[in-house]
């Protein structure tokens, strides 16, 4: 089959229902055909997009990029041909953003202004994810990049809505003359006698998901620091051999530090972004969920590990 626009809204619907059925319904399909059209796309893209279980369905890794991109092609899609009424001009207007660390930020912001001219973004950084979310609730704040991890999944009431960027692997930075840093990958377990430096609680799993995945394999990890400060100089004590640290995938690593996949993937973080309905219209949020994947999407072509990390994993049909 030929990929079209109504096979990615057919994707989008379903990752926003979480469920096929209520996809079908909300898209005026049957559960059967729309169960086809979807084993018909998996089928085109090679891989699964989903994961399927009793409570519903989830997006794969894998999945995750693939939506992403979708809604960015029917974000430009509609804007096609579309002009403003003769005679007015856009409203000046302020949108308060807080984002915890991710790299993606100023990308985003640098593609939100140019889709989005006439608004003026207002940054915060905060780290924790539930913080955010308060702040997103409280009406402090009206958009926002936070971060959950699966199974964990970003709770907040029915006045913020929520839609994930990308899902991607957690690895880990080495010193580059550490014995394991020549290898394409780490398994956590060789790990287990390294210190660690670890950032706090972040109010949405973190650190509980790492301390899980320490213990599912077979150990307890020592933590030298508690570090919350910017990459340069966490590198810069990794590069010392002070410790190791799990990090994005697209961290950039700096001189003397390589950051290698972890063995078998055991840890994942999600980003979303999240924003308060009654400030952020369905444009607007399109536009900003579009300028975070562009970025993302940007990231990964400068990173060279983890683009070997998906030609990798991803190329196996249903990985």
């Amino acid at each position: 089959m030929e990929l079209e626009l109504r096979h990615l809204r057919v994707l989008c619907a379903i990752a926003d229902a979480g469920s096929v059925g209520r996809a079908a319904a909300e898209l005026g399909y049957s559960q059967p055909a729309m169960s086809t059209q979807l084993r018909r796309i998996e089928r085109y893209f090679g891989a699964d997009v989903f994961e399927r279980g009793p409570a519903g369905v989830r997006l794969t890794p894998y999945g995750s990029e693939v939506v992403a991109q979708a809604r960015d092609v029917l974000t430009r899609a509609a804007a096609i041909g579309r002009r403003p009424p003769s005679g007015t001009a856009p409203v000046p207007r302020t949108l308060r953003v807080a984002a915890t660390n991710s790299p993606m930020l100023a990308g985003m912001v640098s593609g939100a202004r140019s889709r989005l001219p006439a608004v003026s973004l207002v940054l915060s950084s905060v780290y924790a994810s539930s913080r955010i979310v308060e702040l997103l609730e409280e009406g402090a704040v009206d958009a926002a990049i936070a971060a959950d991890y699966p199974g964990r999944e970003l709770a907040h009431s029915a006045e913020v809505a929520h839609r994930g960027i990308v899902t991607e692997p957690t690895f880990v930075a080495l010193p580059s003359r550490h014995p394991l840093a020549r290898r394409s990958q780490v398994a956590l377990a060789d790990l287990a006698g390294e210190a660690w430096f670890v950032t706090p609680d972040d109010g949405a799993g973190w650190p509980g998901v790492f301390y899980a995945a320490c213990e599912a394999a077979g150990f307890s990890p020592v933590v030298a620091h508690e570090f919350l400060g910017d990459q340069q100089q966490l590198q810069g004590m990794i590069a010392e051999g002070l410790g190791v640290a799990v990090v994005q995938p697209t961290t950039q690593p700096l001189p003397h530090v390589v950051v290698r996949p972890l063995a078998g993937t055991p840890l994942w973080c999600r980003y979303v972004l999240a924003w308060r309905r009654a400030a952020v219209t369905g444009d607007l949020a399109d536009a900003l969920f579009a300028s975070a994947a562009d970025a993302h999407r940007q990231l990964v072509s400068r990173s060279p590990h983890l683009k070997t990390w998906a030609a990798r994993t991803w190329s196996t049909p249903g990985a």
